[in-house]
């Protein structure tokens, strides 16, 4: 995945891949642990991919299946990612099984998780044994389960988290760690998986890979030959003092924990096809229409104290006849619009404190980005990408690219428009998901829907909403009456379908902007 300098790089709607290398050591179990667990595993490296379809430029990964509304008309989380446990031996082929059913599953926004991302630290001295082949990878001792159990947590309930990656020379962290965020599905694999009562709680569905003993010893001698330059003697050396001893003692009594038992790995595609029917049944009971409740949620409701409409000026209403008017030619609806935009830059930083970051909803929200730059030179910009499914009319999340610590600003969220606010609503959870605080929010648009204003603010009542103008209703399609058109057809010159709506087919309107 392409990222820039600084930013996070978030673009999860496909199948995050994390693996990772490590140890531990220590006699003693731990006092979290199932009966005592430990095993062999080490992958070649903790992050690769499996790709689901998507678009590729030379700075940015969009995925071209968007992840549906996590959350309810409410703005809080509605349906949690679905957690597939899947534990056995070393080399058993938990990868394989996890790469099959996530290519069975046909779905985006999976997330494959490893524990080999979450070794521990090695000590100078236990770098030295590790590297006599005398150090106890296998051991429940060698995994960080705390920083592991509050990752897997934070990542199932839909938030922003931050996984280790593991370097198997070192037998250390690096410094940078991967950003991961937006799974509906998390498969968590791992030889100690179901070592942890804490990490058990967190799985919907717990998958045992049985493989045979001497197929797992030849599978292990192939990769750490080929792959990681050992000789022979020191395979077999931690094999039988380390590997096979943990199978014995911690993983393969976890086997009565499985919901599933998958015997032969990823050949039994039996099995992998009776687990992808039970997941796909399980999304389908999670799902939700935010947009249609929207539509109702807030009718009659008064506008809230939260929004700041901008005072309509004789400037202000001459730009607005001017950008409203279906006639009006490209080049002039770009030059008024961008002096609207100023104008409302600059009203919403009265607002604000010194430390801002700029965040647009891609298309149309990403015209106001010169208007923020044109009052602040050196702010930081991120972006997502959310658009509308056709066939459910939801809002999708596609793309994502947010600066790092984002947490730490205030956010302005740009968009030029806002109908029912769905997508609006989708943006301003995603921050949320990163930690931006409420309060710190600030969602701007050129024009509103009274019901986008009310969808927004009732979700999220700290939510300071700035606009030029508000308009009372929408038509059936969902579209502002009179409204503005298709704001980024007419901005960027892409005819898209009419959504302009007839003087002489509505009824008498008038703006709260009065334009």
């Amino acid at each position: 995945m392409s990222t820039l300098p600084g930013y996070t790089g978030a673009i999860i709607s496909g199948c995050w891949s994390l693996r990772a290398d490590g140890g531990g050591s220590g006699e003693d179990s731990l006092d979290r642990l199932l009966p005592t667990v430990s095993t062999s595993r080490r992958k070649s490296s903790t992050l690769g991919k499996t790709e689901p379809p998507l678009l590729r430029t030379g700075t940015r990964t969009i995925y071209t299946a968007g992840r549906p509304p996590w959350y309810n008309e409410h703005g809080a989380q509605f349906k949690e990612a679905f957690v597939i446990g899947l534990c056995g031996g070393s080399s058993s082929g938990k990868t394989t099984v996890a790469n099959k059913i996530i290519e069975a599953l046909d779905v985006p926004w999976v997330v494959l998780l490893s524990m080999d991302s979450f070794y521990k630290v090695l000590s100078r001295e236990e770098q030295a044994l590790a590297a006599k082949n005398d150090y106890n990878f296998d051991h429940p001792g060698a995994f960080d389960f705390e920083l592991l159990e509050s990752t897997l947590r934070k990542l199932k309930l839909g938030k922003s988290v931050k996984i280790p990656v593991y370097d198997f020379t070192t037998h250390g962290r690096q410094k940078d760690w991967k950003n991961v965020y937006g799974a509906s599905v998390i498969i968590f694999e791992g030889i100690l998986s179901f070592a942890d009562k804490e990490l058990l709680q967190l799985m919907d569905m717990k998958i045992f890979v049985d493989t045979d003993s001497d197929i797992r010893l030849v599978r292990r001698l192939r990769r750490d030959i080929t792959e990681r330059g050992r000789d022979i003697e020191g395979v077999i050396k931690q094999y039988n003092k380390f590997v096979k001893p943990a199978f014995e003692q911690y993983i393969e009594p976890t086997m009565r924990l499985a919901d599933i038992v998958v015997p032969r790995g990823g050949g039994n595609m039996v099995a992998i096809d009776l687990i992808v029917q039970h997941v796909h049944s399980q999304l389908e009971e999670r799902e939700i229409s935010v947009r249609a409740l929207l539509a109702t949620a807030h009718q009659s409701q008064p506008l809230p104290q939260t929004l700041s409409v901008l005072e309509s000026t004789p400037q202000v209403r001459g730009l607005h006849t001017i950008i409203r008017n279906k006639d009006t030619s490209r080049d002039e609806f770009i030059f008024y619009s961008k002096r609207l935009m100023r104008l409302l830059i600059e009203h919403a930083l009265s607002f604000l404190p010194s430390k801002i970051t700029g965040v647009s909803i891609l298309r149309a929200g990403e015209t106001m980005e010169p208007a923020l730059r044109a009052v602040w030179k050196d702010v930081r910009i991120g972006k997502i990408l959310i658009q509308t499914n056709l066939d459910s009319g939801e809002p999708e999340l596609h793309y994502l690219r947010l600066p790092r610590d984002i947490s730490e600003d205030h956010v302005i969220l740009m968009d030029s428009t806002v109908s029912t606010g769905a997508a609006a609503m989708m943006a301003v959870r995603v921050l949320l998901d990163h930690d931006v605080q409420e309060d710190k929010i600030v969602l701007l648009s050129l024009l509103m829907a009274e019901l986008g204003v009310s969808s927004v603010a009732y979700a999220f009542p700290r939510v300071k909403i700035i606009t030029t103008a508000v308009d009372k209703s929408l038509d059936d399609l969902l579209h502002l009456i009179p409204g503005i058109g298709d704001f980024g057809d007419r901005y960027f010159g892409t005819d898209g379908s009419s959504s302009w709506i007839d003087e002489e087919q509505q009824e008498p309107h008038s703006s709260s902007s009065e334009v």
